[in-house]
């Protein structure tokens, strides 16, 4: 019987956090039983996120389309995350509203916040494979590296690429090509 009272609990942590209205250049996410605000990003940040997009953007399946910022959310895991960058299919948009249901992005993309890195590097790599997102790519411009996650079963990633700034991630279908990252920026000291 708790189980059946869980997905409305999250349902209903879901709601309230959409009803929210948060100031100008914040965002929230849902994660269990916790609700995230954060802060905008720095020039920087928005500067990586570009080179990547730009990249996955020369890459992509005529099917799906890339999306800044949007909703991803998963009732049934009782979590609602917006990541940086995601692809998403073309037909998404016919769903309308804000939100889109995880499993159908192809990707999560997420530049490491300064100010809160522990939501990307630890909540996100728990959350996103519940959420039944195939790949996660995580670049962390205080340290100069990248993570690229993969393979999601059973609630966890079961394969993990890591580089620094420089390297090349071999990102998989439905993309299929090397990711450069030798122009990519680090935060300042």
């Amino acid at each position: 019987m708790s189980e059946l009272r869980i997905p409305e609990r999250h349902a209903q942590l879901l709601a309230y956090a959409q009803s929210l209205t948060p100031p100008s250049g914040w965002k929230i996410e849902v994660s269990g039983d916790e609700i995230i605000m954060m802060a905008g990003p720095s020039v920087i940040h928005q500067r990586d996120l570009l080179l990547v997009r730009r990249q996955f953007d020369a890459h992509c399946p005529a099917d799906l389309m890339p999306s800044e910022n949007t909703d991803l959310a998963s009732p049934h895991t009782g979590k609602l995350r917006n990541p940086d960058l995601t692809y998403i299919p073309l037909d998404t948009v016919e769903l309308g509203g804000n939100q889109v249901p995880a499993e159908l992005a192809a990707i999560a993309v997420e530049i490491v916040s300064p100010s809160n890195p522990e939501n990307d590097l630890v909540g996100k790599v728990r959350d996103y494979p519940q959420m039944g997102i195939p790949l996660y790519l995580v670049i962390d411009p205080r340290e100069g590296t990248l993570t690229l996650h993969s393979e999601p079963g059973q609630g966890s990633y079961h394969r993990r690429w890591t580089g620094k700034f420089g390297d090349t991630v071999p990102v998989p279908a439905p993309f299929a090509f090397e990711l450069a990252t030798a122009e990519l920026l680090r935060y300042p000291a």
